[in-house]
């Protein structure tokens, strides 16, 4: 999988140097449907791209049943928590089918950012474009959720 890495849309176009930085830093990860990958409130330690698969994200309100915000499909990030300062997730995610995913530590991904700041720079601008659109997005899909949830 991690043989792939120069091949997927967010690695592309980066040089031999540029992937040999990040080939080390990822790692695979593969689990079945129905798992629990990580759960709202846990420690955020990593960021995944699923390369395969189907995943849920579940949000659980202080008053309220948890609620499935969005799903996400291959070419997905998620765990963005454990890369912004939040030392834990906000939500949970479940796998909805078997996945394939890489993953890499927060703060390796930081300390890469640090260090290599041309090539952090490149991956940490992908990586917000491909959240960015969920993010615009998640507003309206609380409310809406909410709004229904009261009716």
């Amino acid at each position: 999988m991690l043989d792939s890495l120069p091949f997927i849309p967010l690695f592309q176009d980066l040089n031999a140097n540029q992937t040999a930085l990040l080939k080390p830093l990822f790692e695979q990860y593969t689990c079945t449907a129905e798992t629990l990958v990580f759960e709202q409130g846990g420690p955020a330690t990593h960021l995944y791209l699923l390369l395969k698969g189907e995943v849920a994200i579940r949000f659980k309100p202080y008053d309220g049943p948890p609620i499935i915000l969005t799903r996400l499909h291959d070419g997905d990030v998620f765990g963005w928590s454990a890369v912004v300062g939040s030392t834990h997730y906000t939500s949970s995610i479940v796998s909805e089918s078997q996945i394939e995913a890489i993953r890499i530590r927060g703060k390796h991904l930081l300390t890469l950012v640090r260090e290599y700041p041309e090539t952090g720079e490149i991956i940490m601008d992908r990586l917000a474009r491909v959240v960015s659109s969920r993010w615009k997005n998640a507003h309206a899909q609380v409310q809406s959720l909410l709004n229904s949830n009261q009716k």
